[in-house]
This record gives structure tokens, sequence and C-alpha cells, in this order.
């Protein structure tokens, strides 16, 4: 049999300088790129695009139905009945209802006061409310500071009592589930949870409780956050507008249609009956909130969402802070997936479009489904194709899907309508985090149960914007700074580096003009690699 000459099997562009490096170097590139990276990107391009798909159609149907419930919709008021519970000359305060208000807190010394403050300052008859502050702090003298501001208050009347636990069990649902057990609380019926950086108004309970007190089959009432730091800086705007879709879609959305939706662990009030038939509170992920949510919706309780009833919180300040939050609420929802799937598909208490929409919905699309996409397709395989030029990605995927969803999520946040293409960005950067935070939760490893509280600074960040308008060298100014070794991301900087060389070489060879996104989102990757997106502004 002749043998086959290398000739046949190496074009011939290629024979001239194979002493070459770079000849070698091309070489192996398009021995390799034909029969194997080729198929493996169409592949990918051909996922990303499904994916795509599924996340478009789910913004557009949440963005008919947002606009069907604002227009055509009753209010909660009609839909349930809403009787505003009045003091009563002849009994008093007896006719309110036994609220208990939960606290937990650790090492909140820039905030503890404010949600204290608020909880006391609650409009509510003083016999009828129970303030439980749930302080898991390691810091004695933090420890110290709250315990007296709750002495403070309770020499003024206010039920409020201060409690502490060996050790920090089960995180917050460890805190929640222990202050439950309190002998002092058994009599209450409801249980509003508050954050230590939320300040509810005088009259959130006269606005929420009347829903449970006066329908049976509500197990939670869930109030709007506001922040009071979103102008602060461009991350605490960026913040803003995500979650502001959350509220004015996500939520509503689910409200309306299926009186379901995840609880967002504070500013809401919960039927303390419905907890403890839904199991009470557990902490086999790091969002128990939507865990405890859930099980109660899978015992057939309703949940009802008030988007007019706003509680002012803070927005975390620093990327650092921000990146532990955001790993936390994308790890911990596709852990509980994967633990509550085959749950919720056997459940004969819920009829068959609501599990389709929590399973499909709720879980796989929003908090899967939304990271992978948004990191995979616009940060890895689109670049990549411009390097295997055989791989097309056809423009309604790469620009027209993306410029419509993007659009319905901006409908949360007008007044940032201006910031809109940063944000983009920016979430393109984030996606990093929370896909990996997802592959993380999915497959529970690694970090799966990390908690990490978030840093809350208070005013701290106020009298840095004081100091820095006045040039002043103050100590909240020298506290809020961190050194620049401390801020740096590595994996940010690599992608910084790797859609830069994309970026260079679609201007070099490409026809598709994506550089100009490449070299824009290289931009944002580096500047978040340096930490230096939370910049004050």
């Amino acid at each position: 049999m002749d043998q086959i000459s290398p000739k046949l099997l190496i074009p011939q562009s290629f024979l001239v300088n194979r002493d070459d490096v770079t000849s070698q170097l091309g070489l192996m590139w398009e021995l390799i790129k034909a029969p194997l990276l080729v198929p493996m990107l169409k592949l990918s391009v051909y996922i990303c695009l499904g994916m795509a798909l599924m996340l478009f159609v789910e913004r557009v149907y949440m963005g008919i139905v947002i606009v069907l419930v604002k227009l055509f919709w009753k209010k909660p008021e009609e839909r349930y009945k809403f009787v505003p519970i009045e003091d009563d000359e002849e009994h008093g305060s007896s006719n309110f209802p036994v609220v208990l208000v939960q606290i937990p807190m650790f090492n909140e010394k820039e905030v503890y006061k404010i949600s204290i403050g608020a909880a006391c300052g609650l409009s509510w008859p003083s016999d009828r409310l129970v303030i439980q502050v749930l302080d898991d702090s390691t810091d004695s003298a933090i420890k110290s500071m709250v315990e007296q501001e709750c002495q403070r208050w309770a020499s003024k009347g206010i039920n409020i009592t201060y409690q502490i636990r060996e050790n920090r069990t089960g995180y917050k649902a460890g805190a929640l589930k222990e202050g439950l057990k309190r002998s002092y609380v058994k009599h209450c019926e409801y249980v509003a949870i508050i954050d230590a950086d939320f300040r509810p108004d005088p009259d959130f309970l006269r606005k929420s409780i009347p829903f449970l007190d006066h329908n049976p089959d509500i197990a939670l009432v869930q109030a709007r956050w506001r922040f009071v730091n979103a102008d602060e800086c461009l991350l605490t705007r960026m913040q803003e507008m995500s979650l502001d879709y959350h509220f004015t879609v996500e939520q509503e959305v689910g409200s309306a249609t299926h009186a379901f939706f995840g609880f967002n662990g504070t500013a809401g009030i919960w039927r303390i009956a419905a907890i403890n038939e839904a199991g009470g509170w557990k902490d086999r992920t790091t969002v128990e909130d939507m865990d405890l949510a859930v099980r109660a919706s899978l015992r057939g309780w309703k949940f009802l969402y008030l988007g007019d009833l706003q509680v002012k919180s803070e927005l975390p300040s620093t990327f650092r802070a921000f990146r532990f939050q955001q790993h936390r609420w994308s790890c911990g929802p596709a852990n509980l997936f994967r633990k509550m799937v085959w749950d919720i598909i056997t459940n004969k208490k819920v009829r068959f479009w609501k599990k389709v929409y929590v399973i499909y919905s709720f879980f796989f699309v929003r908090k899967i489904i939304a990271h992978m996409v948004t990191f995979f397709f616009y940060c890895v395989v689109l670049p990549l194709t411009i390097l295997v030029p055989e791989v097309k990605v056809p423009i309604w995927g790469s620009v027209y899907i993306p410029s419509i969803i993007t659009i319905l999520n901006s409908v949360g946040t007008p007044r940032s309508i201006h910031l809109l293409f940063y944000w983009i960005l920016f979430e393109n950067v984030m996606s990093l985090h929370r896909t990996k935070a997802t592959l993380i939760g999915l497959f529970e490893t690694g970090r799966a149960n990390e908690w990490v509280v978030t840093e809350k600074l208070g005013d701290v960040a106020k009298k840095v914007v004081e100091a820095n308008k006045n040039n002043t060298n103050s100590k909240a100014n020298k506290r809020y700074r961190s050194k620049f070794t401390d801020r740096l991301n590595t994996l940010e900087l690599g992608f910084s580096a790797f859609l830069f060389l994309c970026g260079c070489f679609d201007f070099m060879y490409g026809k598709n003009n994506y550089f100009i996104y490449l070299w824009l989102q290289t931009i944002t990757f580096f500047i978040t690699g340096i930490g230096y997106v939370g910049t004050i502004i």
C-alpha cells in the first residue's frame, strides 16, 4: 500500500515556513479548528440562542401581563377583603391582633438604631406589639450598644426584647426560628420581619395586617423596597435598576396571576400559623426566605404583594459587598431548585399551571437561564465566533433579542434610562459571578452554603460624600476607602484582557463591527476589575 504523503494532510501554505513558530501555531490552530472547535462552537451558539429565546418569551410574557394588571386588574383592596382596624372605645385595643416584629442583625454597628427606632415607632397599640431584636453579633462592643438601645426604648414603655444565641447555627434562618420558640411570643398571630437597614413607616402594619386579618387564606404580605442611597454612586444606581424591575414586574405579576412570589426576606408580614404548617424556617440553603415561601405555597397558602406599601432600605455601597450578596442570591435559588423540584412536581395541592409557573418561569428561566445566557452568550460564545469566522450568529440573536429584553427590563426605573447602556455592560459583568454561583448551587459544591452578611454603611457613606465635597480627610473617609490591592478582582481583569484581544481581532479582520461592543465591555470589566465601580459620585 502506498504511503500517504504528509503534503496531502497539511495545507501548502504551511509547508513554506514550517520552522517558523508562528506558522507552527497557525498549523495547529487550523488542524484543531475545523474538526473540533467549529462544531463545538456551533452547538454552543444553538444552545445560547435557545436560552435567549426562552428569556425573550419570558420577558415579553411578563411585559404583557403587567400591562394587563395595571389596566384591568382590580387593586388588592378590591380583590381581597380589607377593613382598616380601628381603636374601639369600649374594648380598647383588643380588636388588634398581636404582632411580633423580628429584627435579625449581625454586627450592624452603622444601622442598628435605624431598624430598632422604626419598629418602636410603628403605629400599633403597645400592648399588642412585641419587638424582638435577634442579635447574632460576634463583636462584644456592638452587642453592648444594641442591648443598650433596646433598654432605652424599653424604658419608654415599648415591649422590646434583646435576644442572643450561643452560636450562629443556621444564620438568619436559625435566629428567626429560635425567636419564634420563645414563650413570650406564643400569643402572637403575625410576624413582621425587618432587616437591620430597613425603616418602615409608622403606618406599615395598619396598611398590611388587615389583609391577613380578614383573609385567612393569605400567608404573606410583602411590601416594596425603596432605596435611600440609590443616588450615592453608580453602583447603587445599577442595583436600583435591577431591583425595580423585580418589584415592579416580577413580584406584581406573580401576586396577581398565581398569588405566589418569592419572599424578599424582609419588609414582609407572615401568618405564624402558615410558617409552622410549612415546616418553619430551614437553613438548608442561603435563601431561607424563598425556601419558606415555596413550601408554604405548596401547602395552598396565598401571597399578596403591595406595590404601594414601600419600605426604605439601603443598597450595598461597595463592590465587594455587592458581589457577596449576588453570590448568595444566585447560588441559593439554584440550590433550592435542586432540592425542591421533585416536591413541586409531585405536589397534589397545587394546580398544574402554577407548578409550570414555579418550575419553569420562577426558577428555571429567571434564576438559572437568565444568568447563564447573559454570561456564556455575550461574554464567551459571541467573542469566540470572531476568532472562528466559520461560525455565524444571526443578527436577531446578537442584537434584536437582547435589545428588546433590555428595553423591557428598563420599565422599572424610567429616571435611569440614560444609564441603560452602561447597565447592560455592568449586568454582563455581574453575570460572570451569578453564573458561577448558580453552578455552585446546582451542583452543591464549594461555597454553596456560604453566608456573608451584606455590609451596610448607614450614614458613613453620606459623611464620605460630604467629606469629598469639602476635600476633608475625615475619619469616615479613611474608613470607607480600601487599599488598591484589596479592590483588585483578577477574574474580571482576565475577561477584560480576553475581550480586548477579541475586539482587536475583529477590528482588524472582522466584518460585524463587534469590536465596538467588545471594547466597551472590556472597559466595564476593567473598571470592576480594579474595584472602582462603586466610586462615590
